[in-house]
């Protein structure tokens, strides 16, 4: 499965039980038919009994189960998901978004343009394991998240987590962890040592968890939270300096939930949703969001080691690049936000999310459908007719299918879209590949925001030869330009014929 050197970088990684690899390789064990993450504090396997697989499901299809002792299900996520372009980590962004659940496997090859078969074949070759082993692996995962993390009944475990029925949760809950949902639940293992000890909502709302977010450290919450704050929309969005809420539309229906920081540190997520399977996508979705599958100790080490950015990472250590909600939505907003301050784009948006969003049983507001901004939005919008005209053009493409824009998207293939759509340029374009995608190597050297940061960490200012001098910390740019962002004096807010980031709402 792996180079000789790769084999013994990820030994010398499992030999010192590195939490920094946890969710980025499982290793499976001849001698004892298990695989666990690389952390597992049980005894050091030898060399030679050892298998490293690039996930669960390949070891689990090699005839492997997962570990009882470290459970190697609760680590955080892969980085190399976002790090990776090809078709199978953008599978693996669109399984965990529950395309598998809702679409099946040909609505899944569908969208990475393959046949199911040759999408099957090439899975199966880069990762061990074909689609829907990889999507029942999701659901076990979710399952084990579920019934150590609620007190949700096991019938809702199951349909939470996308199983079909009971039975089939049950069977594979046995097969992946040798227990029982029951057992299972009875160990309450803290495997990522944290205390996920809740569950439904006080009310005994269906469908309503309170979970941990396992996450790698450091991690810049309150840098995260801080930029939430600044772009919330009243009715969808409530932010403050330790806590992120909104509603949100699902397949199933309405949805809402709220990540927040505990004194601890610790990030946790309460989530009601009208659906019991859009559960698991909504998790995948606060994931995203947080970028907590994120590699900070990389990211930050890469970054550190140029002595013009090493005092801007010593400031704001584990920097995060904040996802989007929905992919369609962040469009929008980012277009709504060119060339405006983010309080006039904050504005404009409320405006377009009271008058044409539905509101919630609960008196929530959904930011509004692309149908009904492609439909009223110039009703409601303000500001040049091109501009009004690009935006409810998008929403219109977006709402007709003629305009794909997911997680898992090829980012030539979105970029190239987005780039042909009238009033869309470079730089929003970019930045909605860093924000829906999650490309951890984007970079705005057109972005004022940016070029300000960079002088003042004496960078070039001139976007040219910026874009040469970032060339140097690929693959790691998106946070650069976060770092870069952090770094720019405050300056008054003013129209600007180029939008940053620090001055756009989405």
């Amino acid at each position: 499965m792996s180079s000789t050197i790769e084999h013994d970088e990820r030994y010398r990684a499992i030999s010192a039980r590195d939490t920094r690899f946890d969710g980025q390789f499982v290793t499976a064990v001849r001698s004892t038919g298990i695989y666990c993450r690389p952390s597992c504090p049980a005894r050091t396997p030898k060399r030679e009994n050892v298998t490293f697989y690039p996930t669960s499901a390949a070891a689990h299809e090699a005839g492997y189960r997962a570990c009882k002792r470290c459970l190697p299900e609760a680590a955080p996520g892969s980085p190399a998901w976002n790090l990776r372009g090809d078709a199978a980590a953008r599978a693996m962004r669109l399984i965990a978004a529950g395309v598998v659940e809702q679409e099946g496997v040909p609505g899944l090859a569908r969208r990475l343009g393959y046949s199911p078969r040759h999408l099957t074949r090439l899975l199966t070759t880069e990762l061990g394991a074909g689609p829907l082993a990889l999507a029942r692996a999701h659901r076990a995962h979710t399952a084990r998240m579920l019934l150590v993390g609620t007190d949700l009944p096991v019938s809702e475990v199951a349909f939470s987590a996308g199983f079909a029925s009971i039975r089939q949760c049950n069977d594979t809950i046995r097969e992946v962890f040798e227990m029982t949902p029951g057992e299972l639940r009875a160990k309450r293992r803290h495997a990522s040592g944290a205390t996920d000890r809740s569950a439904r909502a006080d009310d005994g709302t269906q469908g309503a968890i309170d979970l941990l977010l396992p996450h790698r450290t450091p991690m810049d919450s309150a840098g995260v939270f801080a930029w939430m704050a600044a772009r919330a929309l009243p009715g969808v969005e409530t932010a403050t300096a330790t806590s992120f809420a909104r509603h949100l539309r699902m397949p199933g229906g309405p949805a809402h939930f709220e990540v927040r920081q505990t004194p601890e540190g610790q990030l946790r997520l309460r989530a009601k949703v009208t659906r019991l399977g859009d559960l698991a996508p909504l998790v995948s979705t606060a994931r995203r969001l947080f970028d907590l599958d994120a590699d900070p100790q990389a990211v930050d080490e890469a970054l550190s080691s140029h002595p013009q950015l090493a005092p801007l990472v010593a400031a704001v250590p584990g920097i995060r690049m904040p996802g989007a909600a929905d992919p369609h939505e962040m469009l929008i907003r980012a277009m709504v936000g060119q060339q405006i301050t983010v309080a006039a784009a904050r504005t404009a948006l409320t405006a377009l999310a009271e008058q044409l969003g539905e509101r919630t049983a609960d008196g929530g507001l959904l930011f509004p459908t692309m149908a009904a901004i492609a439909e009223h939005g110039a009703e409601v919008l303000r500001g040049p007719t091109a501009r009004i005209r690009a935006i409810t053009g998008a929403a219109e493409a977006l709402a007709d299918g003629s305009l794909p824009l997911s997680v898992g998207d090829d980012a030539a293939e979105q970029r190239a879209a987005l780039l042909a759509m009238p009033g869309i340029g470079p730089w929003t374009a970019d930045y909605v590949r860093m924000r829906v995608i999650g490309d951890p190597d984007v970079f705005l050297p057109g972005d004022v925001a940016v070029r300000s940061g960079a002088v003042a960490s004496g960078l070039p200012g001139d976007p040219a030869a910026l874009t040469a001098w970032a060339a140097r910390t690929a693959p790691w740019r998106s946070y650069l330009t976060a770092h870069l962002w952090a770094a720019a004096p405050v300056r008054p807010q003013r129209r600007r014929p180029v939008h940053p980031a620090s001055k756009e709402s989405s």
